[in-house]
């Protein structure tokens, strides 16, 4: 085989359309995919149904991306969400937008993308070799030489798509870590995000399934408050999940407590508002009055119980001491965190090459020239909803097009 302009590591959304943007641009491309075959983790988003991007203006999607919105910018423009679906309609694969915003293939398959990208790839001459593994990266004076299944492969170019550490079934076991690093990269601490949340001593398990559309609540770390979070949130059998908590998670460690207000207004505020309905309803039962806010019963019954109320007691003769009890946890449910669900659950990774050492205009390593990167194994994750994909095409996007225009310069 003789030597390609570039060799991109890892078969998923990056590395695929990377691999289809350089060889649409003339390139000689040679893809390595360690799994029997690409984009396993693909097909398992979005429940399998592969929620794509969102719709919208890309300037919101920077907001989605925490910290690093300022680096994802310039990919994200380049590349934009409405540009992968017309993109993606072109080709064949028509789209829909469904709640929220979000955007799936019309068929709701996410095997359907896959196999989009893949075509696209034989149509345009990638050559790819799936279950191989690559075992390191040399730079050497005209390129690099990776060295996977004890075959030697030579490059101008590399792309390390090789995704984060999460869902490791699905072959994302942090291998581009360890190339990076070997390369001069320094590697930002890396732990699971978009994860669901176990808590401890957990008390509403029997209401497993019940969800809260629009739930406020606060994070506190030895005492101190860490932030002010809110959105739609799922009682599990474990703990807590929905996007209202799962976005936040990379936040949120072991030890930390979560207070949930389950009233929707501030702190203060919802209690003043009890202490009115109470106050004007004497007569009534308390569950009855505080059901009536909008509340499940089974939960009200459960604070109820855990404030020592009884459940037929009526506004007037609710004691001092319940009444504070009920407030509180009305208002300030504390949720000591067991531990944020790992690899396994997380749908993302936080942490990852450093941003400090890659060009965001090009996604070229700073520290070793020609060396590229694209999508999660970089230090960026962003919410779930859709949003790491397109900063995996976005990026992928990037890296190939100035790979191209350098080749194409130099022919």
């Amino acid at each position: 085989m003789g030597k390609k302009d570039v060799i991109i590591i890892g078969g998923g959304p990056a590395g695929l359309f990377s691999a289809i943007e350089c060889a649409r641009s003339g390139l000689r491309v040679l893809l390595l995919e360690k799994n029997a075959d690409c984009g396993k983790k693909l097909l398992i988003t979005g429940a399998g149904q592969c929620n794509l991007t969102q719709a919208g203006r890309v300037e919101d999607f920077l907001v989605r991306f925490g910290q690093k919105g300022k680096f994802v910018k310039h990919g994200l423009l380049t590349f934009s969400n409405q540009q992968f679906i017309d993109f993606l309609n072109r080709e064949g694969l028509s789209t829909v937008i469904v709640e929220n915003g979000k955007v799936f293939p019309r068929s709701m398959n996410a095997q359907d993308v896959l196999n989009l990208l893949k075509r696209l790839c034989r149509d345009f001459g990638v050559e790819t070799y799936n279950k191989v593994g690559v075992e390191g990266i040399k730079k050497v004076a005209d390129g690099f030489e990776v060295m996977a299944d004890g075959v030697c492969y030579s490059s101008k170019y590399v792309i390390i798509a090789t995704g984060g550490a999460s869902y490791p079934q699905t072959g994302s076991t942090g291998d581009g870590y360890v190339f990076a690093k070997d390369l001069g990269h320094k590697i930002v601490p890396i732990k699971p995000a978009l994860a669901p949340v176990k808590v401890k001593e957990y008390q509403l398990a029997e209401l497993s399934g019940q969800s809260f559309p629009d739930l406020s609540y606060t994070l506190w770390r030895e005492g101190k408050k860490m932030g002010d979070y809110r959105g739609p949130v799922l009682l599990t059998h474990h703990g807590v999940s929905g996007p209202g908590i799962i976005n936040p998670s990379r936040d949120m460690q072991k030890g930390d407590v979560l207070k949930l207000n389950f009233i929707g207004e501030s702190v203060d505020g919802a209690r003043s508002h009890l202490m009115e309905i109470l106050s004007t309803f004497p007569k009534k039962l308390v569950l009855t009055v505080v059901a009536y806010e909008g509340l499940p019963k089974r939960l009200v019954e459960k604070l109820m119980e855990q404030a020592g109320c009884a459940l037929n007691v009526t506004c007037g003769q609710l004691p001092k001491e319940g009444r504070k009890a009920l407030l509180r946890l009305l208002t300030e449910y504390e949720m000591g965190i067991k531990e944020v669900g790992g690899y396994a659950l997380a749908m993302a990774t936080a942490g990852g090459v450093s941003l400090k050492e890659v060009n965001r205009a090009t996604m070229e390593s700073r520290v070793c020239p020609g060396l590229y990167f694209a999508g999660e194994v970089l230090d960026v994750d962003g919410d779930t909803g859709g949003y790491n994909i397109q900063w995996a095409v976005s990026s992928g996007y990037v890296a190939a097009k100035a790979i191209a225009d350098r080749v194409n310069g130099q022919k």
